[in-house]
This record gives C-alpha cells, sequence and structure tokens, in this order.
C-alpha cells in the first residue's frame, strides 16, 4: 500500500551530468595545453631576442675598439676647436 510506487528513472540525468563534467574536464585540459605551447612559444621568442641582443652587444663592443676614443693632446686640441 505505502511507498508501492516504482522507483523514478533518473538514467538520463545520470548520463547529462557525465556528459557536463567530461566536457568540462575536455576544456580544462585543451586550456592548459593551449597555455603551454603559448608559454613555449614566448620562451622561444625570449631566447631568440636575448640572442640578438647578445650579438648586438658583441658587435657593439667590436666596433668600439675599432674606432678608439681620442686620448691625451688630441682630446686638449678637439676641445679647443
Amino acid at each position: 500500500m505505502f511507498l508501492q510506487e516504482a522507483t523514478p528513472d533518473t538514467s538520463g540525468y545520470m548520463i547529462a551530468g557525465y556528459a557536463v563534467a567530461f566536457l568540462v574536464m575536455f576544456f580544462y585540459v585543451l586550456s592548459i595545453y593551449l597555455r603551454s605551447r603559448n608559454l613555449n612559444q614566448d620562451l622561444s621568442l625570449l631566447e631568440e631576442m636575448e640572442k640578438s641582443a647578445v650579438q648586438a652587444e658583441k658587435t657593439a663592443s667590436v666596433q668600439a675598439k675599432k674606432s678608439p676614443v681620442p686620448t691625451g693632446s688630441v682630446r686638449k686640441k678637439a676641445a679647443k676647436k
């Protein structure tokens, strides 16, 4: 008499819940992958910029050695002009 009703079928809700959970996890993993890829691209760009800065610094120091700054009496003559 009491409690003779059939148990409601909620399997559809369970499947929907699992589908939502897996979609959220998929997008989370995708987000981590994209962030990692962008981080690696930024790292390689920074390494290239550092290489070019070191190369420019070396080139500048070589050029500075080739054209020395006037010293002694040459400086005094240049200052008088």
